[in-house]
This record gives structure tokens, C-alpha cells and sequence, in this order.
């Protein structure tokens, strides 16, 4: 039995060269997907971006993460969203934010790119019923949705967990030490993707690559017996 979960890798870099050597260095320890996090390059053109994508040639989400969300993007949002829009046609999926404008989020979704449409708090874990309203949110405007919540407790990481059990076509995470463990879980539950670490930590709690993929094939082997 193996795991449809794929492990995406998260790329934190100021320039294009350093995403390139990063992103080779990911694939070589087994990512199987490179989320590109464009808000972290100094200065982002368009055209830069494009060749740097091409030229890594794997796959891809490109991230232009917001700043109310931990995201390092300076310019203006009519900017990010274009950063995102026009290397769509180059990558398997772009995330992009539910506090968005639904204009925006729409124009992504109509390049035809798969959309990760993404809620982070990392402050807190609201109840059950508030976090299934916003997965029944992005799932109406995107392809994926994805939240990501800070624990305060176990309870609140059973309840990202309760979250995989109800909702198809959804990454649920844990975030901090406290919820480390639901990426890994998150395989159990058919999640698409979980993430890991290369090089760069971009969220409290990620795992590094070796790591998640030695826990991964553990179970994986446990329950083949």
C-alpha cells in the first residue's frame, strides 16, 4: 500500500540562482513536488521567474504568499497576483490566498492551473465547524483548499485531523512542535500534499525531508505486514 500524499518542499530564497541550486538539492533528496515561495526574491521579474521555473523543470506550486499571512511580498497587490498569473501556464499548481479578492482568485483559476486556495492563522485553532466552513469556502472558489492553524493544545491538533476525516482534496495542518505530527498523518487521510523541509523552514513545525520520508516509508512498511 503506498501513499498518494505527495511531500512538497517549500524554497525560501532572495534570487533566482540560489532557487535553482536550492530546488536541485530538494529533488535530490526526494521531493516529489517544489513549492516556490516567489514573495521571498528581492527583486521578482516576471521574465526572471519564468526562465528560473523552466529551467528546474519539475513540479511546482508558485507561492506569492501575503504578508498577513507570513508571506515577504513588498509590492502591490494588483503585482502579486500578476507575478502569479503569468508563470501559471509553467507550474502544476498556484496557491493563493482566500482573503483574496474573489476576482483574483478566479483569474488563477481560469489559466486552468490547478488552485491551492489557502488560509493560514498563526495565532490560533478555531473550532471544528469554523475551519470546515472555510475548507467548504476555498473548495467552492479552487481545486485544493488548504488551512494551516497554531495549536494551543493536543485537542486543537485532533481537530485538524477531524478535519482530513471530513473533507476530500484537503491540506490540514498543525503548525509548531505541538502539531509536527499531522503531516505525517495527513498521508493517512489521502491528503494531496504535506510539506517538509529542505533547506528553508518557511512554517513552524515542517519536517525535514529525510525525516518525513523515513516516517512515511516506516508506517508504510508496517502496515505491508
Amino acid at each position: 500500500m503506498y501513499s498518494q500524499t505527495k511531500i512538497a518542499i517549500p524554497i525560501f530564497q532572495e534570487n533566482c540562482r540560489d532557487v535553482i541550486e536550492v530546488a536541485n538539492d530538494c529533488i535530490d533528496k526526494g521531493a516529489d513536488v517544489l513549492e516556490f515561495r516567489i514573495d521571498a526574491l528581492k527583486n521578482p521579474e516576471i521574465s526572471e521567474i519564468r526562465d528560473t521555473i523552466e529551467k528546474i523543470n519539475f513540479p511546482m506550486i508558485a507561492t506569492n504568499r501575503i504578508s498577513t499571512e507570513g508571506g515577504s511580498f513588498k509590492g502591490s497587490e494588483d503585482d502579486r497576483i500578476n507575478i502569479l498569473y503569468e508563470c501559471a501556464d509553467l507550474v502544476d499548481y498556484v496557491d493563493i490566498e482566500l482573503q483574496c479578492d474573489d476576482e483574483y482568485i478566479n483569474k488563477i483559476h481560469d489559466t486552468g492551473v490547478k488552485t491551492i486556495v489557502s488560509y493560514h492563522d498563526f495565532e490560533k485553532t478555531p473550532d471544528l465547524n469554523e475551519i470546515l466552513y472555510i475548507v467548504e469556502k476555498e473548495q467552492e472558489l479552487g481545486d485544493i483548499a488548504k488551512v494551516a492553524f497554531m495549536p494551543q493544545n493536543l485537542e486543537d491538533t485532533l481537530t485538524i485531523l477531524a478535519v482530513l476525516s471530513h473533507c476530500r482534496d484537503t491540506i490540514a495542518i498543525s503548525m509548531g512542535d505541538l502539531g509536527s505530527y499531522t503531516r505525517v498523518m495527513a498521508s493517512k487521510f489521502d491528503s494531496p500534499i504535506t510539506f517538509a523541509a529542505g533547506t528553508d523552514v518557511t512554517a513552524p513545525g515542517q519536517i525535514d525531508i529525510e525525516t518525513m520520508k523515513a516516517l512515511l516509508n516506516m508506517d508504510l512498511n508496517i502496515m505491508d505486514e
